[in-house]
């Protein structure tokens, strides 16, 4: 999901999430915008509201491979759960510290922007766009296998007389009907409905419970206690599933009383961290090493409970794919700023973007190793190494040496430490598996 703001008439993007405002917020919006140069407009966003936005960021489709990460990685890895939950809370703090710097911040690009100029915001925006690009086609991947396993027998399809595998199959069809949520220009309803999504990760825990305990598959798996070679795999995962940070400043601006926004990401954190726990925990236990990539590929199909986690995670990222790739369009359109019907052009970038998505999903058709990628490449990135090296710029704290200055330079270290090695591993696994498949 992305949400876009305009500031000093460049575009910029924030990621994940729709924000669900007060009823006064859209008035004040307007008064915003009438008077985009008063940076000291206090939005009027609830406490629980905001809490609820920031809750929606963090639980996403992640919530679903955590059980395959902590198989990868063994009983060991929650603690780099915990760990990853604990640096990136901190980082959000950073972000937080940021914008109290300058009240001229308004979102993640503008903070690359103040710390490192123009070429911060590029690199900021970049990895932005490219992590919904990747989440985007993430979706479509996710979409096919999960169609696959509830349909089975559908092992191919013919279109225009060529033969297509039913995965492939089931990625086309899904694009096609994600295609006109594309093309429209207000997304207001497709954020409301895609705001369900932290409702859609209850669901989903909960079924997987109710099969555990109720369904026969009881939770009898001991699992292994460490696997050296599956590490850099679960902290890849683990790491995609907080790459929220983008859509922080968001957050706060929106907020009435700010001083909170702290206690925001207290709340967020540890809800969001119980999730992702208690379905690494209960995925694991139910079934061991033989956890795919996506805890629903082991349910079975035949029972109620699993067919609504199931169609959850099926309905999820159709509302969610348009939001993903709006900022993309955007940005896409921005490089073409005179053509002559807005809308045709709008619907030919915006068609681009999805047949692409089709292209990497059918080319790169593997959930787990795409995600890692994601989370080691970029969710690290976005979420722990660049919010501490913009704190460390603006505040002018890295001509300190002092206390904060070691444990900020000790994240970053190893949040590039992660990066290489999280995405060598990703990118060997992927050609890995393409050579199988």
């Amino acid at each position: 999901m992305g949400i876009e703001h305009k500031n000093g008439g460049s575009s910029s993007l924030d990621l994940n999430v729709p924000l669900l405002l007060d009823q006064n917020q859209s008035k004040l919006k307007d008064l915003e915008a009438s008077d985009s140069d008063d940076v000291n407009f206090i939005g009027t966003t609830s406490f629980s509201k905001t809490c609820f936005n920031g809750l929606n960021a963090l639980t996403g489709i992640g919530i679903l491979s955590t059980p395959y990460a902590l198989a990868s990685g063994g009983w060991i890895s929650l603690i780099l759960l915990f760990t990853i939950a604990t640096a990136t809370f901190y980082s959000g703090l950073l972000i937080q510290r940021c914008m109290d710097w300058d009240p001229n911040i308004k979102t993640y690009p503008d903070i690359g922007y103040q710390a490192f100029g123009r070429k911060g915001k590029v690199i900021v925006s970049v990895l932005m766009h490219m992590e919904l690009y990747l989440v985007a086609t993430g979706f479509l991947i996710l979409e096919g296998d999960n169609l696959q396993n509830l349909l089975p027998n559908v092992e191919y399809f013919e279109f225009g007389g060529l033969t297509i595998g039913g995965k492939q199959g089931f990625i086309i069809i899904v694009a096609l009907i994600i295609l006109p949520t594309v093309w429209l220009d207000n997304l207001s309803l497709l954020s409301y409905i895609s705001a369900t999504g932290v409702l859609a990760s209850l669901f989903i825990i909960g079924s997987v419970l109710w099969i555990g305990v109720f369904d026969g598959i009881g939770f009898q798996q001991r699992g292994e206690f460490i696997n050296w070679d599956g590490i850099p795999t679960a902290v890849s995962l683990f790491a995609f599933c907080y790459c929220a940070h983008p859509v922080f400043p968001t957050l706060y601006s929106s907020m009435h009383k700010r001083h909170q926004f702290s206690n925001v990401l207290i709340v967020c954190f540890v809800l969001g961290t119980l999730c992702y726990a208690s379905m690494a925990i209960l995925g694991y236990l139910m079934f061991g090493s033989e956890v795919q990539s996506q805890i629903t590929l082991n349910l079975p199909t035949n029972k109620l409970s699993s067919r609504i986690a199931i169609y959850t995670t099926l309905v999820n990222p159709i509302s969610k794919y348009a939001l993903m790739v709006t900022p993309i369009i955007n940005a896409t359109e921005a490089w073409f700023p005179y053509h002559f019907n807005k809308r045709l052009f709008r619907h030919i970038v915006g068609t681009s973007v999805v047949m692409s998505t089709v292209l990497v999903a059918l080319a790169v058709p593997f959930f787990g190793s795409l995600m890692s990628l994601v989370g080691a490449f970029l969710s690290i990135n976005a979420s722990v190494t660049l919010p501490c090296l913009c704190y460390l710029k603006i505040s002018g704290s890295y001509q300190k040496f002092n206390g904060e200055m070691v444990g900020i330079g000790l994240v970053i270290v190893t949040g590039i430490f992660v990066v290489i090695f999280g995405t060598y591993v990703s990118l060997i696994d992927i050609i890995h598996m393409s050579k199988i498949w």
